[in-house]
């Protein structure tokens, strides 16, 4: 299978890349357009600033390279946000695969902390008594692995969603795109079981 991960200036890709070799996978890690169009598969993971990764994105025309792949395509962490519509952070547009706005936590309590980090629970919807196929085989009361200040709030898309001060989207999923919040390189059996789900769409 040629699995490509979207090559761009945020960080945690390599955490990615080493939990799909501990799956078999060796991924290809590019920015370039023709590659990620041949690939089977393409990841577009990531930590960082949403304005920086957006122009980095839209200087190579990435941007519109992803918002027109045909093939499964998975957001992670910021790569959900940045496939949203825009977002809180720097005030930027974003691809606009999602028609969601990424909002930024604003503590209601002490105890609040920004950014949310640490293990949540991960709550699937289901339509019609059906669980999304990226969220197949979790398990009852599935823990992942999140760290972020901004969130997508719950929307037509969400097929999972966590609650840290508010309930908001986990996971989502429109067309041949899917997304996550959390991490799935960092969230043991249940990030794997997720990972593989999307290999096998």
């Amino acid at each position: 299978m040629n699995v490509a991960i979207v090559k761009y200036n945020a960080g945690n890709i390599y955490s990615v890349v080493n939990a799909l070799r501990r799956m078999g996978i060796e991924p290809t890690l590019t920015d370039d357009a023709e590659l990620l169009k041949k690939a089977d598969k393409v990841l577009f993971p990531g930590q960082g600033h949403a304005g920086e990764a957006m122009d980095y994105l839209k200087a190579r025309k990435l941007d519109e390279v992803i918002r027109d792949l045909k093939q499964p395509v998975f957001g992670i962490c910021v790569g959900q946000q940045l496939l949203c519509k825009h977002s809180e952070e720097g005030d930027t547009d974003c691809i606009g695969i999602f028609d969601a706005e990424v909002k930024r936590f604003q503590p209601q309590r002490h105890e609040d902390k920004v950014p949310c980090m640490g293990w949540n629970e991960l709550r699937v919807e289901s339509l019609e008594l059906k669980v999304d196929p990226l969220m197949e085989g979790l398990g009852e009361h599935p823990y992942v692995y999140f760290v972020h200040s901004y969130y997508v709030p719950v929307c037509e898309e969400t097929i999972a969603t966590a609650d840290y001060i508010l309930p908001y989207s986990a996971s989502m999923h429109k067309d041949n795109f899917y997304a996550c919040q959390f991490h799935p390189e960092k969230s043991g059996k249940v990030g794997e079981r997720i990972l593989k789900n999307f290999l096998e769409l």
